[in-house]
């Protein structure tokens, strides 16, 4: 699944793109990726309307519309998004197409259709999306040890566990968790309410530090993001615990071990995150 620096990545591709193209024409082939509102009242509300800007909230595309209106999208696990001439090769699972006015297309592909768009007119509430219950985003002024601390500190749930729950975090996804507590110097299985000020400290620095490496590392051109088909360029080799079990760890050698916690594998070395 696409965690905050690939969402990120996707915002800063598409961005230039497409701020300031006004939507011609709508083509929905599965009415089931859009959540809210009806597909026709969605059709209908976004022809004509022009794309003002585009921001990104934890895992959420959003799209500022001209008017006040707002575009939120949320990928799931095998969503993309492509820019495209109009005459690019269509894929398979092509489920929405924008037609932008002087050509040109937004493409939405999503083999399993866990995707979901949300249309918010100017000035309504909302109570669709999730967006409203994210917690603070780790570059965020709000964002410190001492929030981690008040957030987690009496949670007898593993640290890990919390740091993918997007209330406390937002865009920590399971890769960058394991890379994280690397950083930090923690078990992924050691309880929260365990962990003493200066391990606080420790992930305070480690989540945006690891997120802005993360971000770094996904640097892309839009040419090559669209050879890619908006997926597979997560710069895998630069992980230094996720998805390497087996592997001497790359500050102190030890083979690095693996367990699973809430159903999600987690990697860490048994030296350094003792």
């Amino acid at each position: 699944m696409p965690e905050l620096p690939e969402v990120e990545t996707i915002k800063r591709i598409l961005a230039p793109q497409l701020c300031g193209r006004r939507i011609a024409a709508v083509q929905l082939v599965r009415p089931e990726v859009v959540a809210h509102p009806g597909a026709q009242r969605f059709t209908d509300a976004l022809t004509g309307k022009k794309i003002m800007g585009m921001d990104r909230r934890g895992k959420f595309l959003l799209f500022e519309l001209e008017g006040g209106g707002r575009l939120i999208l949320h990928l799931r696990m095998t969503g993309q998004l492509l820019a495209t001439p109009s005459d690019y090769p269509k894929e398979k699972h092509t489920h929405l197409v924008l037609g932008l006015e002087g050509g040109g297309e937004l493409r939405y592909i999503d083999v399993r259709r866990f995707g979901r768009f949300w249309l918010l007119e100017s000035g309504e509430e909302d109570s669709y999306s999730g967006i409203e219950r994210l917690g603070p985003e780790p570059f965020g002024p709000a964002f410190c040890a001492g929030y981690l601390q008040e957030a987690l500190q009496t949670r007898r749930r593993a640290i890990k566990e919390c740091l993918l729950d997007q209330g406390v975090v937002a865009g920590i996804g399971n890769i960058y968790a394991d890379e994280i507590l690397f950083a930090a110097g923690i078990l992924p299985a050691r309880a929260a309410c365990t962990l003493g000020q200066e391990e606080w400290r420790r992930l305070e620095k480690a989540i945006p530090h690891i997120l802005r490496q993360g971000i770094e590392n996904d640097r892309i051109t839009p040419e090559q993001y669209l050879a890619l088909q908006g997926r597979e360029y997560r710069d895998g080799p630069s992980f230094a615990m996720y998805g390497r079990q087996g592997q001497p760890c790359p500050r102190c050698g030890a083979p690095i071990e693996r367990i699973t916690l809430s159903g999600r594998s987690s990697c860490y070395c048994p030296r350094c995150q003792a």
